[in-house]
C-alpha cells in the first residue's frame, strides 16, 4: 500500500517518499505514518530558543572583551530595562517608548565597532530589532554631490540598516562644511528616518570625544533625540597585552617571554602618541608578527608544535604597523 499526500493542490515528493518508506519496510502502518509526519516542532518553541541562544552567545561576547567594564555595565542596563518593560507590558502597565540610538565617543581602536555588532545581536535576542545586523557607514556613504542626491544616498543606506544598527563612523563630518553643504541634508534625513522606523532601527553616531562634542553642541536638537551616550576611554598598556594574548590564543599561537617583553615596549612607545590605535594597533602588530615567523621558518624542515606557535621578539621588531 502507498500513501499519497497533498497540500494545497500539490503533491509532496518529499512527503510521499518519506511515508511510503516507513510503511513498506514495516516500521509503521499507514495511520501511524501519518501521527509521525504531523510531528512537528512548535515554530513558537523554535523561535524563543533561537532568540535565547543570540542573546546569550552575544552576552558573552560582551564579557569575553577585555576593559570596557563601564560599557558592559551601561549595556547590561539596557538588558534590564527592556526586559523589565516587556514584563510590565505583559501584566498590562503603562511603558515609555524604548528609544535606544546613541552616541559612541572614543579613539580608534577602543571598540565602539565591536560594541555596536554585539548590540545588534543583544536587541536581536530581546526581540527589539529583527534581523540584529550592523551597517557601518561615514560621511561619503550618506552625502551626495548634488541637491537631492544626499536624500536619495541617505535612505538606501537606512534600508540597508532596518531591522538593525545604522553606525555611522565619524557622524561630525556631516556638519563640517557649514551651511551650504550637503551634510546638514543628510542629519534631518537621519533625523526623519530614525522616527520613522523607531521600531526596527537603531541609529548610533560615533567618533572622537571632542568632535562629537561639537557636533551636538552645534545641533541642539540632536542630543536630545540619543538618549544614550556611551564614552570608550583608552586601553591602558596591560589591557593592550591582554588583548594581544587574546588574537593570538584565537589563532593558536602564543608570545614567549621575551615577545611578551618587546611588546610591551613597544606600546609603552605608542602611547605617548595622540590616537596610537589601541586594539587596532595590537591587531596590526599581531598579524605582522604571523607574517614575520613564518619567513622565519619557513626554510626549516623540522618544526616542533612549540616552534610553530610561538612568537619570538624578532617576529616584532621592524618598522610601523600602524
Amino acid at each position: 500500500m502507498q500513501i499519497v499526500f497533498w497540500h494545497e493542490g500539490r503533491k509532496q515528493d518529499s512527503t510521499i517518499k518519506r511515508i511510503n518508506s516507513l510503511v513498506t519496510n514495516g516500521q509503521l502502518t499507514p495511520p501511524a505514518a501519518l501521527a509521525s509526519l504531523c510531528q512537528t516542532t512548535d515554530p513558537t518553541t523554535a523561535t524563543e530558543s533561537n532568540s535565547s541562544d543570540t542573546l546569550q552567545q552575544a552576552l558573552s561576547q560582551l564579557n569575553n572583551l577585555v576593559g570596557l567594564d563601564d560599557v558592559k555595565q551601561l549595556v547590561l542596563e539596557i538588558k534590564a530595562l527592556v526586559e523589565i518593560q516587556q514584563r510590565r507590558a505583559r501584566a498590562g502597565l503603562i511603558n515609555e517608548p524604548l528609544v535606544l540610538h546613541m552616541i559612541f565617543r572614543g579613539n580608534p581602536g577602543s571598540g565602539k565597532t565591536t560594541v555596536a555588532r554585539i548590540l545588534g545581536s543583544i536587541f536581536k535576542g530581546l526581540g527589539i530589532l529583527s534581523k540584529g545586523h550592523l551597517i557601518e557607514v561615514e560621511r561619503a556613504d550618506l552625502v551626495g554631490e548634488y541637491i537631492g542626491h544626499t536624500a536619495i544616498k541617505t535612505r538606501e543606506q537606512v534600508k540597508r540598516a532596518l531591522g538593525g544598527i545604522l553606525f555611522v563612523d565619524e557622524a561630525y563630518s556631516l556638519a563640517r562644511g557649514g551651511n551650504k553643504d550637503f551634510g546638514k541634508e543628510s542629519i534631518d534625513c537621519l533625523v526623519k528616518l530614525m522616527e520613522d522606523h523607531r521600531d526596527d532601527l537603531v541609529l548610533i553616531l560615533a567618533g572622537y570625544r571632542e568632535e562629537m562634542d561639537f557636533f551636538l553642541k552645534s545641533n541642539p536638537g540632536l542630543r536630545s533625540r540619543f538618549p544614550i551616550q556611551i564614552d570608550f576611554p583608552d586601553y591602558t598598556l596591560e589591557q593592550l597585552l591582554d588583548i594581544a594574548q587574546v588574537f593570538l590564543s584565537e589563532r593558536d599561537y602564543c608570545l614567549s617571554t621575551a615577545a611578551r617583553e618587546e611588546l610591551s615596549r613597544q606600546l609603552r612607545l605608542t602611547q605617548y602618541l595622540q590616537h596610537s590605535g589601541n586594539a587596532r594597533l595590537v591587531r596590526n602588530l599581531i598579524e605582522r608578527a604571523i607574517r614575520r615567523q613564518a619567513v622565519r621558518l619557513a626554510d626549516k624542515q623540522h618544526l616542533s608544535r612549540n616552534e610553530l606557535m610561538t612568537i619570538e621578539p624578532v617576529d616584532l621588531k621592524g618598522g610601523s604597523a600602524a
